[in-house]
């Protein structure tokens, strides 16, 4: 697993407010939403290289 960093972020209460709402339906912690939201951001824009593991790319029919 790869090793957390703590990071401090300002983030406008209305932002915050509709995140840590999307938490609660998704069952996630708001720092956990937070990184799940900028790691498929990074996904999306091709900036971040994506690892499946060979169960993910059967799921999917990758494989």
């Amino acid at each position: 697993m790869a090793q957390k960093k703590p990071f401090a972020l300002r983030i406008d209460a209305e932002l915050l407010e509709a995140v840590e709402k999307w938490a609660a339906d998704e069952f996630r912690s708001t720092n956990g939403q937070l990184e799940w939201i900028i790691s498929k951001a990074l996904k999306d824009a091709k900036r971040l290289k994506v690892n499946k593991t060979p169960d993910q790319e059967q799921q999917r029919g990758e494989g």
